[in-house]
C-alpha cells in the first residue's frame, strides 16, 4: 500500500473526495486542474510537506497556538501578560508562535508610540473565526471527557491483561 493513503473496505480508493469541497465536482469526483487539489485529500497530507492545508493545520493545532488564540479571545494582551498566563512556554517560543499567527493574518500587532513602546496583540477578524471553530473542539471534549476516560479506561485494562 502506498504511504499516506488508506485502502479500506470502506474506501478503496485510498481517497475521500466531499462533493462541493474545493478539487471535487457536484458527482464527488476529484477535479484535477493542475492546482493542488491533492491537499484536499486528507491520507496525503501527512506525506506532503508542501500542502499548504498541512502546513495551516500544522500551526493552528500547536498547542502554543491554541493557547494564544484562546486567550486574545475579545481581549489585547501585552506579550508579558501573555508570558504569564502560559505555563511553561519561553519567550522565544512566544515570539515564534505570535510572529507565525501574525503572518497567518490570525493576530494582529499594535505598537502604541509611548516611551517605553507598548506592544498589544489581539485577534484579527479571521483569527475570531478560528476561535470559535476552537471553542467548538473544547465544548465537544467537556461534553464527552466521560466517555474518553472510560474507553481509556478499558483499552488499558485490555492491554495489561
Amino acid at each position: 500500500m502506498e504511504e499516506g493513503t488508506s485502502k479500506s473496505p470502506s474506501n478503496p480508493g485510498g481517497t475521500v473526495a466531499v462533493a462541493g469541497a474545493p478539487g471535487v465536482d457536484g458527482s464527488g469526483a476529484p477535479v484535477v486542474d493542475g492546482s493542488d487539489a491533492d491537499c484536499f485529500d486528507p491520507f496525503q497530507w501527512d506525506t506532503r510537506e508542501d500542502c499548504e492545508v498541512r502546513q495551516i493545520l500544522d500551526r493552528i493545532a500547536d498547542k502554543w497556538s491554541l493557547l494564544v488564540i484562546a486567550l486574545l479571545d475579545n481581549r489585547t494582551l501585552r506579550f508579558t501578560e501573555l508570558r504569564r498566563e502560559i505555563d511553561g512556554i519561553s519567550q522565544r517560543m512566544l515570539t515564534v508562535t505570535l510572529r507565525q499567527l501574525e503572518r497567518d493574518g490570525l493576530v494582529h500587532r499594535t505598537v502604541h508610540p509611548v516611551v517605553p513602546p507598548r506592544v498589544e496583540y489581539g485577534l484579527t477578524s479571521l483569527g475570531c473565526t478560528l476561535h470559535e471553530t476552537i471553542q467548538s473542539l473544547v465544548n465537544w471534549t467537556e461534553a464527552h471527557r466521560a466517555e474518553i476516560a472510560a474507553a481509556r479506561a478499558a483499552y488499558d485494562a485490555r492491554a495489561v491483561g
